[in-house]
């Protein structure tokens, strides 16, 4: 391995050393449309930024440069060309986000430098972006890039670390699906990366949410707190060298070897990600953010009616177990057309073939198992009303992308589920793009699993429906008793799921809660992980509302099609709920505790809770929220969910105003108006 990892660090080093602002600086300001959030820049031998709200500054001066092969540094004695300012006031037509349309206003100073490089800042309501912009013509390599945040105390953090600990290259191969950390800037593993978006606690009740967006063709930024008191700095993958192909899991993977000595190769004029500070008074307002998608490119694929989102029968997770039938249940289609009888029977529009329908380690998507004819379950769901989406390995769908896509589109399978990723350098980051761009040129849809959170690339290729980049429910066919999926539940909506959807794969139908033991007088979990009969953490009205509170435009019913027939009222509801919405609000929660949601979908409104394992009692002004009163369709933790987690209660109730509702420890609620 080629010492990058030390070259970069040093490069960050030289620019440290001009922390205060000298009378010769110029002082730029952009101010948001109300005026009340605003970014000072300063440009004199340096140039670095702060960002205030309300009067109370939530950050400190804080650099930023780029440094290019040539030994250029974009930011290091900088010299201003001109400056230019705009105001905008738009609303996007968003495809298959989480509302209808999104207002897109903003104030914008684009800085443009004499070396053929500009820097463009946006100030929102909600926070501060910026990203350099290059005209320079010709190669070259990004060596790397400062992204500085300085706060001004030992601030309180909520952070994602890369699963695993260890040398910086098995840091860079991971998933992207840690669970959160909370603790002081202070007592951070300085040794260990933080993957976007995180979020920090600052003065006064302030709350910085840091992410990216229009992240095309260039790594994924990290942060690290191993340099500067009460400070982050960026991190980025340099680009991969030499690599060791069919490696890790199943010899699906490729594994990095070596790497360049830079982050990023750039042939032509563009532009470079968004660096995204979102500044919040509330948790509320951060759930609500939709700076990430406004920021990023727009449709670059044209026309959209082709991408149907919707629900998918999914067999992974429950292990393809099925009871009750005549027939040794696997991988083959006697199993498959059960899946899609069962979809078709309660309107799911897709059942997915995971891993197994092609022949394993030989990496050819082509090859398929002699158990499986994809031909004739593709007629036999289209039959149905029920459509075919296949699973692939990250290193066998890039050998043969255009042959299988062509391929399976004309047999009529609608999209692709790519896994294994594991990481987010510049090659990876542009197989994402790549893999939308083929697709769409396929009119197949895409899911990209195994890969970083969405960072805008859902808005320019809107065939891409899901990302995961979340510790979703797969985790508990694995995971220790001690991982507490609950909390991460009533965490992510207001931290992960800003940056775009989640693959989170919910649904299941076995509900394990914490119950207390009348002998011992003590709580004890029920979740046990199994990997052929998985459960989920909470009850079952806590899976109900996930799919109100979790944004998924294709969602997954995780669990055996057996089980959902044994459970009819929990299954017609599931397959029932929307995936796309027209209007989406957070109206109450805190990160870590609960979470209410609200959203609309033509005339009907879905308002679902999530709680922690703490009881608790919520009261919501439903009319005021939706602008309805009347019988709604409520589902709620039933008298004995504290105990066994599967007791849910419907039951019609007419709700004039407002509606109070007891969530259960790991408990939720949904009201359908």
């Amino acid at each position: 391995m080629k010492n990058t990892f030390s070259i970069m660090a040093a490069a960050l080093l030289i620019l440290f050393g001009a922390t205060t602002m000298s009378a010769a600086d110029k002082k730029i300001i952009v101010k948001s449309p109300d005026g009340k959030t605003q970014a000072e820049v300063s440009i004199g031998k340096s140039i670095y930024y702060t960002i205030s709200q309300d009067g109370v500054q939530v950050l400190e001066p804080s650099h930023l440069s780029m440094t290019l092969s040539d030994g250029t540094i974009w930011g290091l004695g900088s010299k201003i060309k001109n400056i230019k300012t705009a105001k905008v006031n738009d609303v996007i037509n968003a495809h298959f986000y989480k509302s209808k349309t999104v207002k897109d206003e903003y104030n914008t100073v684009t800085i443009t430098f004499n070396d053929h490089w500009s820097l463009e800042f946006r100030a929102y309501n909600d926070g501060v972006a910026y990203r350099f912009a290059s005209t320079k013509k010709g190669s070259y390599e990004v060596v790397s890039e400062q992204a500085q945040y300085k706060f001004a105390h030992d601030v309180e953090t909520t952070v994602p670390y890369v699963y695993s600990p260890g040398t910086m290259e098995h840091q860079l191969f991971q998933s992207f699906e840690n669970q959160y950390t909370r603790s002081k800037i202070s007592d951070l593993d300085k040794n260990r990366l933080m993957f976007l978006p995180l979020s920090i606690e600052s003065k006064n009740q302030k709350r910085i949410t840091i992410t990216e967006s229009d992240l095309r063709n260039y790594p994924g930024m990290y942060l690290t707190t191993s340099i500067g008191k009460n400070t982050m700095n960026a991190f980025f993958a340099p680009l991969r060298d030499d690599v060791e192909e069919h490696a890790g899991y199943n010899n699906l993977q490729v594994i990095v070897k070596s790497r360049h000595p830079f982050i990023a190769k750039v042939n032509a004029p563009r532009s470079f990600p968004w660096r995204a500070a979102i500044v919040t008074r509330n948790d509320v307002e951060l759930a609500n953010t939709t700076m990430s998608y406004k920021l990023a490119a727009k449709n670059v694929i044209g026309d959209t009616s082709w991408i149907k989102p919707g629900k998918v029968a999914w067999d992974w997770w429950n292990n393809w177990n099925l009871e009750g039938v005549d027939f040794k249940a696997g991988i083959d289609n006697r199993t498959y057309k059960y899946y899609i009888d069962f979809a078709s029977k309660n309107g799911i529009e897709y059942v997915i073939l995971d891993e197994g329908w092609s022949v394993n380690k030989v990496y050819d998507l082509m090859q398929v198992v002699p158990e499986i004819d994809i031909k004739e379950l593709v007629e036999y769901g289209k039959e149905r009303n029920v459509d075919i989406i296949l699973w692939a390995g990250y290193y066998a769908f890039d050998k043969d992308m255009e042959e299988v896509c062509k391929h399976y589109s004309e047999m009529g399978v609608k999209g692709f589920k790519v896994d294994f990723m594991n990481g987010d350098d510049q090659e990876l980051v542009y197989f994402n793009e790549r893999s939308a761009q083929m697709c769409a040129k396929y009119k197949l849809i895409v899911d990209l699993h195994g890969t970083y959170k969405p960072a805008g690339l859902q808005r320019t290729y809107p065939n891409i429906l899901n990302f995961e980049g979340v510790h979703g429910l797969e985790q508990m066919k694995w995971q220790p008793k001690e991982c507490d999926q609950v909390t991460y539940d009533v965490t992510f909506p207001f931290i992960r799921m800003i940056s775009g959807p989640v693959d989170y794969t919910q649904g299941a139908m076995n509900n394990a809660v914490k119950a207390l033991n009348t002998i011992t007088n003590e709580v004890e979990t029920q979740y046990a992980p199994n990997f052929s009969k998985p459960m989920s953490q909470g009850t079952r009205t806590h899976q109900f509302a996930e799919y109100v509170i979790f944004f998924s435009p294709l969602n997954m019913l995780c669990d055996t099609p057996t089980n959902y027939e044994k459970n009819p009222v929990s299954t017609e509801f599931i397959a029932s709920i929307p995936t796309t919405w027209d209007e989406t609000i957070t109206v109450d929660g805190k990160i870590g505790e609960y979470i209410i949601t609200a959203r609309r979908k033509g005339n009907d409104w879905y308002i679902g809770g999530l709680n922690n394992w703490d009881a608790r009692e919520i009261t919501i002004n439903v009319k005021e929220i939706t602008g309805k009163s009347g019988n709604a369709t409520v589902f709620k933790d039933g008298p004995n969910a504290d105990m066994n987690g599967v007791d849910f209660v419907k039951k019609i109730e007419n709700i004039k105003d407002t509606f109070t509702v007891r969530m259960a420890p790991g408990g939720g609620f949904v009201v359908k108006i």
